[in-house]
């Protein structure tokens, strides 16, 4: 446990952002599962909605720190590439 003031403030500070990016990685984790799904079911207007959607999602959480920018970029390169194929 935390004795000094500041480290007290950091614990909590370190509780609310762990549980706000854990919320945050879900919900890319789970539009990144419907984009798979829509991507394997061959439904292109979807998958190019989906596309859009998670692209927006992880980009916002990079610039928050959650994703590093190199993760983000490959993931996004590599459903896009497979939303083109389809």
């Amino acid at each position: 446990m935390a004795n000094h003031k500041s480290a007290k403030k950091r614990a909590r500070q370190t509780i609310t952002k762990s549980a706000r990016n854990s919320q945050t990685k879900k919900s890319i984790r789970t539009c990144e599962k419907n984009l798979r799904i829509a991507i394997t079911e061959k439904k292109t207007e979807d998958a190019q909605k989906l596309l859009v959607t998670y692209t927006s999602k992880i980009g916002k959480a990079t610039q928050k720190g959650i994703y590093h920018k190199n993760n983000a970029a490959r993931k996004v390169s590599r459903l896009a590439k497979h939303v083109n194929s389809i």
